[in-house]
């Protein structure tokens, strides 16, 4: 009996690499929505503070003016 011209147990590595690559996919999509989520409230919190302190800055300033 010959066997024919597939891969042992029908197995291609087209769909390892298939699979290995949508693991990928999801790890990085994993890694990117904190990152992206985290970004945005450090640039959100940085702004308030600026915007906050920027009477403060302003009154210093023209304290100093005279």
């Amino acid at each position: 009996m010959t066997q024919g011209g597939g891969t042992a147990g029908g197995h291609s590595i087209w769909a390892d690499l298939l699979s290995w690559a949508e693991g990928l996919l999801a790890l990085s999509l994993m890694a990117v929505v904190p990152t992206i989520v985290g970004a945005s409230v450090v640039v959100s919190l940085v702004g308030l503070t600026v915007w906050a302190t920027a009477p403060l800055r302003r009154r210093r300033r023209n304290d100093t003016d005279g």
